[in-house]
């Protein structure tokens, strides 16, 4: 039985660009997809496709149980949509965009009043409400966005990285927010690059590169993929390199790396700060002074360089769709609520 959303060799190309080459996704009920990859990776073509904004060339799409080509009206009916680019109507207010979005909906005018004033709390945007959205900052109108994605409560929310522009603490409230939908029984595919984002919320992850899902499991999964902890040293001395490469084989677990113009060594390790304790212990023991030691955990380029053999360097957005964004966005919007 598919999950609440399901995917099956998705295909789209646009012109000689195939954004997506046969993407397979499976998110049950309840829980939270990760969706982590770079600009250009094919996560906003994936989010469009499922959500009825684009057509696949081929492939199998179901989301809450509705099929996307044949059933795309009741589709959007049963989903809630954040994109990329904060999609608000400038001349309105923050109160009547999220009212307007109640009523696309088809919510009363008085549930609607409610439920935007109830977000514009929600979201710190009490004092904002009555003010036009161009007069909003860009971290305020992204707010605006995402509030308006939850106008409604439907079973499957998809957010096309929903933190982008989004300032630590918003951030944080945001996060808290997804998690009190998904403990609510709300599905979500979160589209990201950030894998401590993924870490906070998703359940399960699937890396995607050049339209294909590459990778799928939880974030420490993913991490171990990449060889775990990494502690890294940086001796004060030359002379001192091979002695602490000898220290640092004796705890790691696999080979050490010497860069000798810079005299870093770094080995995997499991065990943490109370290992890096131990470490600093031993080097001190030997005498060999230290420029700097620390402990580092896999980071989005170490999954991407461990799986593909690159970095998730900044890429040219995909599908060619950059170009009045915001604007396709708001419409896309719209369209989503119909």
């Amino acid at each position: 039985m598919p999950g609440a959303i399901y995917a099956e060799g998705l295909v789209k190309t646009f012109g000689d660009v195939r954004a997506l080459d046969g993407v397979d996704l499976d998110v049950p009920e309840g829980t939270v997809l990760g969706l982590l990859g770079p600009n250009g990776a094919g996560k906003t073509t994936t989010v469009r496709c499922l959500t009825t904004l684009l057509q696949p060339d081929s492939g199998r799409a179901v989301v809450a149980g509705l099929d996307v080509l044949k059933h795309p009206n009741e589709v959007r009916r049963s989903i809630g949509l954040s994109g990329q680019f904060a999609a608000v109507d400038e001349y309105l207010t923050g109160r009547e965009n999220l009212q307007m979005v109640g009523q696309l909906y088809q919510m009363k005018a008085k549930a609607a009043k409610a439920r935007a004033d109830e977000l514009l709390a929600q979201f710190d945007l009490t004092d904002a409400a009555d003010r036009t959205a161009k007069t909003y900052s860009g971290g305020m109108r992204r707010r605006l966005d995402l509030a308006a994605a939850l106008v409604v409560s439907p079973p499957v929310m998809f957010m096309d990285e929903p933190t982008t522009g989004l300032d630590p603490r918003n951030r944080q409230m945001l996060w808290e927010v997804i998690k009190q939908l998904v403990s609510g029984g709300t599905t979500l595919l979160l589209t990201t690059q950030y894998l401590e984002e993924a870490d906070h919320l998703a359940h399960d992850i699937a890396v995607v590169d050049h339209g294909r899902v590459i990778a799928r499991g939880t974030s420490d999964q993913l991490k171990a993929r990449t060889g775990g902890e990494r502690v890294e040293v940086v001796v004060h001395e030359r002379e001192h390199i091979p002695t602490a490469r000898e220290v640092l084989g004796g705890f790691g677990k696999g080979d050490v790396t010497v860069e000798e113009h810079t005299r870093k060594l770094t080995v995997s390790v499991t065990g943490g700060a109370k290992l890096l304790a131990e470490i600093i212990r031993e080097l001190d023991v030997r005498g060999i002074e230290m420029d700097d030691i620390g402990l580092r955990r896999p980071t989005l380029d170490d999954v991407f360089l461990s799986l593909t053999g690159h970095v998730a360097e900044e890429k040219p957005e995909e599908n060619g769709a950059t170009a009045d964004a915001p604007a396709k966005d708001r419409k896309q919007k719209k369209e989503a609520t119909k």
